[in-house]
C-alpha cells in the first residue's frame, strides 16, 4: 500500500506536516485533500526550489494560502544544523541528505560531501492545535524529528507515517518505536498485504542495506515504511486499512 493512500483513507481535516518533503512527491496530494491545510519541511535548498514549483504547478501557477512550505529542518532543539549531501561520482544523491550522519569515511575517488548550514526548527514551537496527519522522511533523523514534535503528538494524536532505515542510523528501528511506545503510539509495518506489529521485524533479512552511498543493495523485502498509530485508534486504524 502507497504511503499516500494511507493517509488518503484515513484524511481528516485539520494541519498535515510533511517532513522531508524533497520535491513533493506527497506534499502535491496532501495539498488537494479536503479541508486540510498543509506545513511542508525541506531544508536542501535545490529540492525546496523544485518543491516550491511542483506546489505551484499544481495549483495554478501560485502556492496556494493553505499551504505552507519552509526551507527547515526539523529536530529536538532550534537553531542551525549541518544537512550532509553525498554527491557519487559528481552526481548529488538528495535521497541521502541527513542532518544526523556526516558520511565520514565514505569521502573518497567516487564520493564527495557538500555540507551545508540549514535552519532547525522543532515541531513543537508552531503550537500547532489540529495535526491529524504527519509524514516523516529524514533520513535518520527521525528520533530528534518526533523528539522535537513530542508535545504536539501528545496533544493532537495524529496518525503518522515514517521512514526508519538501520543504513542510515543503527539502532533507529528499535530506539524511534520505543520513544514512541511511551507516547502511546504503536508501530506496525506492512508484508505481503498483512499488518504486523513493529515487534515482528527481523532486521537481518527484512532491513539489510548497505550505508555506503556508491553500494545499491538492499535485502527483498526490504521493509523501511512504518505506519504509527495512536493507541487508542490502532484497532480502527488497521480495520480500515485491512
Amino acid at each position: 500500500m502507497e504511503e499516500i493512500e494511507i493517509h488518503r483513507r484515513l484524511h481528516r481535516p485539520g494541519t498535515i506536516v510533511d517532513v522531508g518533503a524533497h520535491e513533493g512527491l506527497l506534499t502535491v496530494p496532501f495539498s488537494r485533500l479536503p479541508g486540510s491545510r498543509v506545513i511542508a519541511f525541506e531544508p536542501l535548498p535545490r529540492a525546496f526550489a523544485r518543491l516550491c514549483r511542483a506546489v505551484a504547478e499544481a495549483h495554478g501557477g501560485a502556492v496556494p494560502p493553505h499551504v505552507d512550505l519552509r526551507p527547515e529542518a526539523l529536530g529536538d532543539h532550534e537553531g542551525e544544523i549541518t544537512l550532509s549531501l553525498p554527491v557519487l561520482d559528481g552526481v548529488a544523491q538528495e535521497q541521502w541528505a541527513s542532518t544526523a550522519k556526516d558520511y565520514k569515511g565514505y569521502e573518497g575517488r567516487r564520493i564527495a560531501v557538500e555540507r551545508l548550514r540549514v535552519p532547525l526548527r522543532t515541531l513543537d514551537s508552531f503550537a500547532l492545535p489540529d495535526v491529524t496527519h504527519l509524514k516523516v522522511d529524514a533520513e535518520g533523523a527521525e528520533y530528534e524529528v518526533f523528539r522535537g514534535a513530542a508535545e504536539t503528538l501528545r496533544r493532537c494524536r495524529p496518525l503518522i507515517t515514517a521512514e526508519i532505515e538501520e543504513r542510515h542510523r543503527a539502532g533507529s528501528t528499535w530506539a524511534v518505536p520505543a520513544f514512541l511506545d511511551a507516547l502511546g503510539y504503536d508501530t506496525h509495518f506492512r508484508l505481503s498485504g498483512r499488518w504486523f506489529p513493529v515487534a515482528a521485524l527481523d532486521r537481518a533479512t527484512m532491513q539489510r542495506a548497505s550505508p555506503d552511498p556508491s553500494v545499491f543493495e538492499a535485502s527483498d523485502p526490504y521493509v523501511f515504511v512504518f505506519l504509527v498509530t495512536p493507541r487508542e485508534r490502532t484497532a480502527e486504524v488497521l480495520a480500515a486499512l485491512s
